[in-house]
This record gives structure tokens, C-alpha cells and sequence, in this order.
């Protein structure tokens, strides 16, 4: 619990630090990447924090090659 507080207190700081000159120079596109981003990362620090297993992106990318790379070494 005290972990995922940390977390969100973390992402508190990096918003109070970058929002407002995102909004300053008018990047929008960017300010709502920025948020996309970092929603999913403290969304994935807290899920680890509370100790879920986090899926690994390689694992996607060998479900998604591995069958090509079979059938081009026979």
C-alpha cells in the first residue's frame, strides 16, 4: 500500500514539473501523450508493486515471429 502511495506521489511531481510548460508552449498532442504514458506506467508500478506479474513485450513479439522464423529455417 505505502508502495503504489509512492508511486502516485512520483507521477504527482513529474505532472506538477512538465504539465505546466506543455501547456505553456501549447502541445497539446504531446501533453495527451505525456498522460497516456504515464497513466499506463503507474498503472503497471502499482499492479507490480502489489506483486502481479507484468507481461513482458518480447514474449508478444516471439508469439507473433516465432512461427516465420519456423517456417523459414526448414
Amino acid at each position: 500500500m505505502l508502495n503504489s502511495v509512492g508511486i502516485i506521489l512520483v507521477a504527482a511531481v513529474v505532472v506538477f514539473i512538465e504539465v505546466p510548460t506543455l501547456m505553456e508552449k501549447k502541445y497539446k498532442k504531446e501533453l495527451v501523450v505525456f498522460s497516456i504514458l504515464l497513466a499506463i506506467g503507474v498503472c503497471l508500478g502499482i499492479a507490480h508493486s502489489f506483486g502481479k506479474s507484468i507481461p513482458n513485450p518480447i514474449d508478444l513479439l516471439t508469439f507473433i515471429y516465432k512461427p516465420l522464423h519456423d517456417a523459414l529455417t526448414r
